[in-house]
């Protein structure tokens, strides 16, 4: 289907970029934070058997997964607060103006890769801020099964919520499992600082973590669809969906 955005330019539906690593059953399946693989179990109570290759009339498993640990997700301040805000009340609307940017972080002389803000302003010369999705190079596809657990992955300085602050950003996207250092003390820095937290918390801006954005996938303006499930959890599994934006040909 084809929606305009103004008289010339226009998104087509049917050709969505999807930048969300979908849930599995397996040991191949992206985590991170010490979590063993989901698992998806058939229930199995009283005679019934909820797998039909075993004989039952329907599939009904049961699924154990933990949002933040097992793939692409939304997370919303209540993250970092003590009473429970749902990511789902973080969301008003589901289509923002987005800016794809990919960037190399720099290896600092402890060993820990980090992305800096003026790594990304330089980049930054749009008004398509609502959302910004980061993609690190190097850009592997082991992102897709990676074990993050005890990597010291790439996280992200501080400095940058700053820049965020300044282009009213709503909705970063990284590729990584944390915007901030794995081992950190607790302190999630990052996290703080982007949701004000404790002195003044922003209700409607979200993180997601552990998105993946295709190698032929060019940096540059999309609309981002950032599909969500309605969780009552301050985290939730989610779909990014970018759609390239085209222009009318008279």
């Amino acid at each position: 289907m084809i929606f305009y955005l103004d008289p010339q330019h226009f998104i087509d539906t049917s050709a969505a970029i999807d930048l969300s690593l979908a849930l599995s059953a397996n040991e191949e399946n992206p985590r991170a934070w010490y979590v063993e693989a989901p698992r998806m179990e058939p229930v199995r109570a009283n005679g019934f058997i909820g797998s039909v290759s075993e004989g039952g009339a329907v599939n009904f498993r049961d699924v154990f997964f933990n949002p933040h640990g097992h793939g692409t997700h939304t997370e919303s301040y209540g993250h970092i607060s003590k009473e429970i805000y749902p990511v789902s009340q973080a969301l008003q609307q589901y289509f923002f103006k987005a800016t794809l940017l990919s960037v190399e972080p720099r290896k600092l002389q402890n060993g820990d890769h980090v992305v800096f803000a003026d790594q990304l302003e330089s980049l930054l010369q749009s008004d398509f801020t609502d959302a910004i999705v980061i993609r690190t190079l190097p850009n592997h596809h082991q992102k897709q099964t990676m074990n993050y657990s005890g990597t010291n992955p790439c996280y992200f300085d501080v400095g940058v919520v700053e820049l965020l602050n300044q282009l009213e950003v709503k909705h970063f996207l990284v590729d990584t499992p944390s915007v901030d250092r794995e081992e950190d003390g607790g302190e999630l820095v990052f996290h703080h600082a982007f949701w004000k937290v404790p002195e003044g918390p922003i209700l409607d801006r979200t993180i997601s973590e552990l998105i993946f954005v295709p190698n032929e996938v060019q940096d540059g303006q999309y609309i981002l669809e950032l599909q969500v499930a309605h969780f009552v959890n301050d985290a939730a599994p989610s779909r990014p969906l970018l759609y390239a934006i085209k222009e009318k040909k008279d």
